[in-house]
């Protein structure tokens, strides 16, 4: 998808930036490559930087406000700068950026998950600063977690949905300011013990880490004192990209996993059981810590909602 818009900030004859992803969905860790255009106005104009943004739209609780929605973005990078622009010169930017391990995936074999990314481009120009549309981003999972996922229907686990939740797990590595949440209902085999099952990755270069919650309630995370949710169980699991080694294939593997939590469930104790850190500050922290890894702090933005609608107004203005 291409978008293009005449840059509000620098008036009437600014420039214009079309920014192009190259084709194929993107995966975590991965390479995210295209190129942005950019057309001179009608005056030649000193181009500062030229910036890509990650953005995500997730939602948030909070045990005063409730639940919302946001843009977080979720990593930046500049891919070009410091040259002259001149009237109606073409130019073409080739980029080709990383995407974080834990950029969350937002299709399986080719379905939409529900979850949306964005890539948003920033021109600065002689002291101006001008965002333009989002551009939608497709990831596809590592093979890793089209693994598991696999793993889980053929064991007769069903996708409910997936979102992306604004805030931190406790206990793990987590370096972005969210996590993607895959829902599952229960096969017959676990349905009088869980109403369901809720799936987290959180990916880094040498390994797949497998977040798994069981839920009896099946109802949103409860919040507790200090912005702390809590659910009955909640058990990790470390994997190599590679699969699991030996004579165990990947259902057998995430078959052991899911008995294990059950079986923390049912003892309501292990060393297994971390609880979520939701709403709008702990969040806050979570972003703070990813700098750290070369993140960008979480910034949650004015746009809440339609997140990729109404583009065509903002440039008929």
């Amino acid at each position: 998808m291409v978008f293009k818009r005449l840059l509000g900030s620098l008036g009437v004859g600014g420039p214009t930036v079309d920014t192009v992803l190259d084709p194929g969905a993107a995966r975590p860790g991965g390479t995210l490559s295209g190129r942005v255009r950019l057309v001179g106005g009608t005056a030649d104009h000193d181009v500062e930087h030229v910036a890509l943004e990650l953005v995500a739209r997730v939602e948030t609780e909070h045990e005063e406000h409730g639940d919302g929605e946001g843009v977080v973005v979720f990593d930046r990078h500049v891919v070009g700068g410091a040259f002259r622009l001149a009237a109606g010169e073409e130019t073409s930017l080739p980029f080709a950026v990383p995407l974080p391990w834990e950029t969350p995936a937002t299709e399986l074999h080719g379905q939409p998950l529900g979850i949306v990314l964005g890539v948003r481009t920033e021109l600065a120009v002689a002291g101006a600063r001008d965002r333009g549309d989002l551009d939608p981003l497709t990831v596809a999972p590592l093979p890793a977690q089209e693994a598991v996922l696999e793993a889980l229907g053929q064991l007769g686990f069903g996708f409910r949905s997936a979102d992306l939740e604004y805030g931190r797990i406790g206990g793990t590595g987590q370096q972005l300011p969210f996590y993607q949440e895959v829902e599952l209902t229960p096969p017959p085999r676990y349905a009088h013990q869980v109403n369901e099952i809720e799936l987290t990755f959180l990916a880094v270069p040498g390994a797949l880490e497998v977040v798994l919650e069981a839920d009896k309630r099946g109802g949103p995370l409860a919040d507790g004192p200090g912005g702390h949710g809590g659910h009955d169980a909640l058990s990790r699991f470390t994997v190599p990209h590679e699969g699991p080694s030996g004579p165990q294939d990947w259902n057998t593997l995430v078959d052991g996993w899911i008995q294990e939590l059950v079986e923390h469930r049912a003892s309501y104790g292990s060393h297994a059981v971390y609880g979520h850190e939701s709403g709008v500050g702990a969040a806050v922290v979570a972003g703070a810590a990813g700098i750290a890894g070369g993140m960008v702090a979480a910034e949650v933005v004015d746009e809440v909602g339609d997140f990729f609608e109404g583009d065509s107004d903002d440039g008929e203005g």
